[in-house]
């Protein structure tokens, strides 16, 4: 569909491009969903994230996901953007805009976005911890899903 946009990205995602990317003189309302790397997880001290990703692919479904949500719930535009690489505390991994006439119709795409995206796409993440160690936490793994 026309308008929408997806991207996989090591630098760091500019909201005001986000939203200003999305909005038409049509909409009304403009949702910016945005992610960041929080310092605990599970009851551990994380010192950073690692992203990693399947960029071509991850683009690809992220755009099929904002189309879908976009048919589904009758929005305007909806960008996607997934940030790879280390992520200090603080900082944006996902942001998701989404413009539309009418503000519960952007509320539920975003929340459409945000979590087919945690099961679809290829994005792996991997936490650090204070303590030195560090783990990939589980996520995308439709393979295993489909052998199941």
């Amino acid at each position: 569909m026309d308008g929408n946009f997806a991207l996989v990205t090591p630098d760091a995602i500019d909201p005001a491009r986000m939203l200003g990317g999305a909005l038409t003189p049509a909409d009304g309302a403009a949702l910016l969903f945005w992610g960041v790397v929080r310092e605990q997880n599970d009851g551990r001290a994380v010192s950073q994230l690692e992203y990693s990703a399947y960029g071509p692919m991850a683009q690809r479904e992220m755009l099929r996901i904002a189309d879908e949500a976009r048919a589904r719930f009758g929005t305007g535009a909806i960008h996607v953007v997934h940030r790879v690489g280390r992520l200090e505390i603080g900082e944006a991994s996902v942001a998701i805009a989404v413009a539309s006439p009418h503000r519960g119709e952007a509320y539920e795409a975003s929340r459409y976005v945000i979590e087919q995206l945690k099961q679809r796409v290829p994005v792996w993440k991997r936490e650090g911890y204070l303590d030195g160690h560090a783990e990939w936490v589980p996520g995308f793994a439709p393979a295993v899903e489909a052998a199941r």
